[in-house]
């Protein structure tokens, strides 16, 4: 997500981060390129012309002209303005009624509302450990509610049984009633879409939320319909009472301008990202992150938060440990980390939270792609435990079993074990002097001697 923003926001403002002076005249032209940037992002026109002027204002002012860094700070100042236009922190799910606490789910049809469903009652109980029930009201689409059973089976909420037959309101109610029985924390209602805001959607939905009463009102809104998703979300605000959004396929979405201009035109916070179709692919929104991300200096934080809760702590303890022992990396530690890393987004999803990845070459960042990770895997599975532990013994006739067995080329095998010997000997410069030893061996360069503008013949080194 925000692939094209960043890029012309660092171009943008790449020419004023080292000066030493600001002008009116550099200052406008600089605007004019974030004026660009916003609208090729698909940005409301009201919400680009106010951000353009509170910037402008801002980076004309006396505390910015006479900084000791008046480029640098102009940058803080889009930061800023960034982060005001988006909702400054973020805003959470307010859960703190008598229970059930019940989350209304609306959406236009193809938004990903019952995915969206799934994902937050995951989110509920891994992170907030909430008991969570889930019920379909969606007696229109085929399947809808099967959906949401084998979805609800698979993030362990509790699913309660609808059919086609009933009403929407009858669901509800006794859906209600079972989780007020079995002392559910949180009630979540999936609704029917529509393919466009219709009156009858209006009228089933506003008696729906009669019914419930629901502490959470959650908009789900696909973000590659643009600028049309605030428009959207703006149209059903003003039939229901709106507590939020969730802002879904943000990870095929490179433009980004839903999350810019949501807030300003609805008046309500992005309070979820969806960014991949698995149920753990749901992320809290902060905008000082999304902002950060935006002009091209990473989102550590999240990938911190990340690597605590999906990295297995256990196997990576023990990794240091046979390390610190001088016992050798081998081919199975290899496989471990490979499965790690996808399981954090893969290296496209690594790469996107990292600072400076805007500088890098667009033709370096598709050789990154997750596909290699999937093969490597692969090869690595067609592998006897004997030549994981033991990658010596593997020639001639072993290279073309294992690429028979993995579906890939003899090459494909070559230039794993390469990579595994770059790995393996990074490795070993842990034992002993630990990682700043590590450091001083790579001289500036990235692991396998890649150096930060390229990736060498052999491929990108894991």
């Amino acid at each position: 997500m925000f692939e094209n923003l960043q890029d012309r926001f660092s171009r943008a403002l790449k020419n004023v981060r080292g000066m030493g002076r600001l002008t009116e005249s550099n200052v406008k032209d600089t605007m004019r390129e974030v004026r660009m940037a916003l609208l090729e992002a698909d940005v409301a026109l009201p919400v680009v012309r106010e951000f353009v002027e509170q910037v402008r204002e801002k980076a004309m002012g006396e505390n910015v002209l006479k900084s000791l860094t008046p480029g640098q700070t102009l940058v803080k100042v889009v930061n800023d303005e960034l982060v005001s236009l988006m909702g400054e922190a973020n805003e959470g799910l307010n859960l703190s009624v008598q229970p059930p606490a019940v989350i209304l789910m609306a959406g236009l049809q193809g938004s990903g509302k019952t995915t969206s469903v799934a994902k937050l009652a995951r989110w509920l109980i891994e992170k907030q450990k909430k008991k969570v029930m889930v019920v379909s009201c969606d007696v229109y689409r085929p399947a809808a509610i099967e959906q949401l059973e084998t979805l609800a089976a698979e993030v362990q909420a509790e699913f309660f049984p609808s059919s086609g037959d009933q009403s929407p309101v009858d669901i509800a109610r006794r859906a209600m009633d079972a989780a007020r029985k079995q002392f559910h924390d949180v009630l979540i209602v999936d609704t029917a879409g529509r393919l466009h805001v219709d009156e009858s959607m209006m009228d089933e939905i506003r008696t729906l939320h009669s019914t419930v009463d629901p502490a959470e009102t959650l908009f789900v809104v696909d973000s590659m319909t643009g600028q049309d998703a605030a428009n959207t979300a703006k149209a059903f605000d003003e039939a229901l009472p709106l507590t939020g959004v969730v802002l879904t396929k943000t990870d095929g979405d490179a433009r980004g301008g839903a999350a810019l201009s949501i807030r300003h035109i609805t008046g309500k916070p992005i309070k979820f990202l969806g960014v991949g179709e698995k149920t753990a692919a749901l992320e809290p929104f902060h905008p000082d992150r999304v902002a950060s991300r935006i002009l091209g200096m990473g989102d550590v934080i999240s990938l911190v938060e990340e690597v605590q809760s999906k990295v297995d702590q256990e196997q990576a303890q023990r990794l240091v440990k046979k390390l610190q022992k001088g016992k050798g990396f081998d081919l199975a530690d290899f496989r471990e980390q490979l499965l790690q890393m996808s399981n954090l987004g893969g290296m496209a999803g690594l790469m996107d939270k990292l600072p400076g990845m805007a500088e890098i070459p667009e033709q370096v960042k598709n050789q990154v792609n997750d596909r290699e990770l999937v093969k490597l895997v692969a090869i690595i599975n067609s592998m006897t435990p004997h030549e994981r532990v033991f990658p010596a013994v593997i020639k001639g006739s072993r290279k073309r079993r294992i690429a028979a067995g993995s579906g890939t080329q003899i090459q494909d095998v070559n230039r794993l074990l390469k990579q595994f010997n770059q790995m393996q000997k990074m490795m070993k410069k842990m034992k002993g002097g630990g990682m700043a030893k590590m450091m001083r061996g790579l001289k500036g360069r990235m692991p396998g001697g890649m150096p930060p503008g390229g990736i060498p013949p052999g491929g990108f080194p894991f």
